[in-house]
């Protein structure tokens, strides 16, 4: 028993020691005068194109609900978390917030009350969002007709619902930052990288996550947590491949959901709708370039995919004919804007095959944009293939027409089937 306590000790010691160290860590920066916050059109204006940017309406509306008014839930493996109201009712919104009070929650990831945040809110991106931005989204989220909903409380499992241990986190994973453009680099580069480093926080699905939910910030790709999704690297050409894009093409992608070397489904659909469509063509331009440079330097090569099984090959071969063909092409170059290329997509052969496997068995739709307001779906074929019908029908599009992509099992295709898409 005393050996308990000596070890509670040392324990409750640490973390008081964390909380310590972690609590003042915060910094900031003034307003350049009241009028960067006032509900003008102008300001208005700005703000409501920033909240585009960031997406908030993403997590900051409920299904069906009112937009900003909270109660979206976001699944992680700590438990769930509930959007809060970011209209302007003072008893459940941010109404009796000031302008100071927003920057430190965007900047330092501190409520008003000196309540830490959790990440799930990604203040860890929103900290290079510089003041006179967070300004206007303050003076936009203000203009917004006020709704009286309370918050959901969060619902988070022990030990993980302790501020002392969300402290703890934050002294070994965060550091407010402010956003410093390279000199060296162009004007538009710059742009490109505060939006998808900052508001555009693309890190919190692009980089892998480790056991305590923090990321490296390196856009090098990882699965996408409880959505079962895997948001391929940004920096590797072997996965999403912008270093070889045209700049015209990822442009195309982010703005319409639709391009020459693919499309955007699962939760990246969601983004190009909600949020990437509505930004103008200079920003997209900016990301594009930006997301360009990242991936130019020549992939490191990976050791060749052990080869598929023939019986496999002639299965999935023989699906294919049957049931992919007709949109996709025996040639599997697609038949554009309908139906994307499967001849030379990395998001066919990337590993894991996850995305592969979520649009076979449950099909999927691009996103519905101003580009491509009439978008063609997926089919479902979950309900037509077995396991190992599926895992030999991907194996030979992963393999055929000069792909080279490792070969699917059906306890992939098993373990994947039923993941939730919500």
């Amino acid at each position: 028993m005393k050996t308990m306590r000596i070890v509670l000790l040392v324990v409750v010691g640490a973390v008081i020691l964390a909380v310590a160290l972690a609590w003042p860590r915060a910094e900031f920066v003034p307003a350049s005068s009241p009028d960067a916050w006032a509900t003008t059109p102008a300001n208005i204006a700005r703000g409501a194109y920033l909240a585009r940017a960031g997406d908030c309406i993403a997590c900051h509306t409920a299904r069906g609900g009112v937009a900003y008014a909270g109660g979206r839930a976001l699944d992680t493996p700590f438990g769930r978390f509930y959007g809060p109201n970011l209209t302007p009712d003072r008893a459940t919104g941010i109404g009796a917030w000031s302008a100071d009070d927003f920057w430190n929650a965007l900047h330092n990831g501190v409520a008003p009350n000196g309540r830490l945040l959790y990440p799930a809110f990604p203040y860890t991106n929103y900290t290079k969002v510089t003041r006179s931005d967070a300004d206007a989204l303050f003076a936009y989220f203000r203009s917004l007709p006020p709704q009286r909903q309370a918050n959901r409380p969060h619902e988070i499992r022990f030990p993980y619902d302790q501020q002392a241990l969300l402290a703890g986190w934050r002294l070994l994973y965060f550091r407010p930052a402010q956003f410093k453009a390279l000199a060296a680099r162009s004007a538009s580069w710059n742009r490109g990288a505060y939006l998808v480093e900052g508001l555009g926080h693309c890190s919190a699905c692009h980089s892998t996550r480790n056991g305590l939910g923090a990321t490296d910030g390196a856009l090098g790709g990882g699965m996408i947590p409880t959505l079962g999704w895997y948001a391929p690297s940004l920096t590797a050409n072997a996965e999403a491949g912008l270093g070889d894009w045209s700049e015209a093409h990822i442009v195309a992608l982010l703005g319409t959901g639709i391009s020459p070397r693919g499309s955007a489904t699962g939760p990246m659909a969601e983004v190009v709708a909600r949020s990437l469509q509505h930004l103008s063509p200079g920003d997209l331009s900016a990301m594009a370039g930006y997301l360009k440079s990242l991936a130019a330097a020549p992939s490191v090569s990976q050791p060749a995919p052990a080869p598929a099984g023939e019986q496999v090959l002639a299965e999935g071969g023989r699906i294919y004919a049957a049931q992919c063909a007709a949109c996709h092409g025996d040639d599997g170059k697609g038949r554009l804007p309908a139906y994307p290329p499967l001849a030379g997509n990395r998001a066919v052969t990337i590993t894991p095959a996850v995305n592969a496997i979520r649009m076979t068995v449950n099909g999927g739709f691009p996103p519905g944009t101003r580009g491509n307001p009439r978008p063609y779906g997926m089919p479902p074929f979950g309900h037509e293939l077995n396991d190992a019908q599926v895992a030999a029908v991907l194996t030979w599009v992963r393999t055929s027409w000069g792909n080279a992509g490792a070969p699917v099992t059906a306890a992939e295709v098993n373990r994947y089937r039923a993941v939730s898409l919500d």
